[in-house]
């Protein structure tokens, strides 16, 4: 079923489609014979302080796994030994300071960037974010990225472009949206006003998964299981997003392609999951629907 009418949806006749892989498959990034690594993409994961680095190489792995060439975590001076220690097939780079995001990313040629899981919340969060939006890679920000913008949204929604993704839960919406969810008829028409505010795509997460493109389009996933509840599975998610930008894929398209992939790797594991396994769970998940 590929539309449903969209349930307390602002206009009753309105159709929302429904997140399947018929949405996201043809836009999928095609390999042939010779495609090499360089041309995979480039992902940088900027990571936070020596005790919360791994959000951060949960976002890397899924990066990685979800098909990225090459993925980089920007790692602050004091992180370097543990992102080092613990990171095999991702690389880590130096990350000097906030205001050096652009140069990190222009100097490892980044198709696309995460900003935000575990990287701690305040000015130096800001400030990497709006460096890091004057480079053309698009952005997927997350956790802090978003809660350090709760005082001045505005501040955040002046430099997204369109090909940017914000994905928020439910708590970090109403910091950047303070009382839009209550106000609106649906969440549906929430998320819709969020992406026509923010200029870019949104992903709000929750047990029926909102993506809402700044053009008006609307996607529901309810295709996912309670046990995506754990620590650490949003972070993989952003991760898969960057991956597949990091790739060429649309910004829209990739969001709805990450979390039906997401959802169906909570399906597969079940209880007992936790996010390492996610990323594990992905090389199946995916040959199922490119290759059944």
């Amino acid at each position: 079923m590929n539309e449903i009418m969209a349930e307390n949806a602002t206009d009753p006749d309105e159709a929302t489609e429904m997140n399947a892989p018929a949405l996201w498959r043809g836009h999928w990034p095609v390999l042939t014979a010779d495609t090499h690594k360089h041309q995979r993409g480039r992902l940088v994961v900027f990571t936070g302080p020596p005790n919360a680095t791994g959000a951060a190489r949960l976002a890397a792995r899924a990066g990685l796994r979800i098909g990225a060439g090459l993925v980089t975590l920007a790692s602050p001076p004091a992180s370097l030994m543990v992102n080092s220690a613990a990171s095999t097939s991702v690389m880590v780079k130096r990350w000097p300071g906030a205001d050096q995001a652009r140069a990190v990313l222009a100097d490892l040629r980044a198709t696309a960037s995460v900003i935000g899981p575990a990287l701690g919340v305040g000015d130096e969060a800001r400030k990497a974010v709006i460096d890091a939006s004057h480079h053309n890679a698009p952005l997927v920000l997350d956790a802090d990225a978003l809660t350090s913008f709760e005082d001045d949204p505005q501040a955040l929604f002046d430099v997204l472009r369109m090909c940017d993704v914000l994905t928020p839960h439910a708590g970090e919406f109403e910091r950047l949206f303070p009382g839009l969810l209550e106000e609106s008829e649906s969440k549906i028409t929430a998320v819709k006003e969020a992406a026509r505010r923010s200029g870019c795509v949104v992903l709000l997460k929750g047990a029926e998964t909102v993506i809402a493109s700044p053009e008006g389009r609307v996607v529901v996933n309810d295709h996912a299981s309670p046990y995506l509840a754990t620590a650490g599975a949003g972070d993989v998610l952003a991760g898969m997003i960057g991956g597949l930008l990091a790739q060429g894929m649309a910004s829209f398209e990739a969001t709805c392609a990450a979390v039906w992939l997401h959802g169906d790797a909570g399906l597969e594991l079940g209880m007992g999951l936790i996010a390492d396994d996610l990323i594990d769970a992905l090389p199946g998940v995916m040959k199922r629907v490119f290759i059944a």
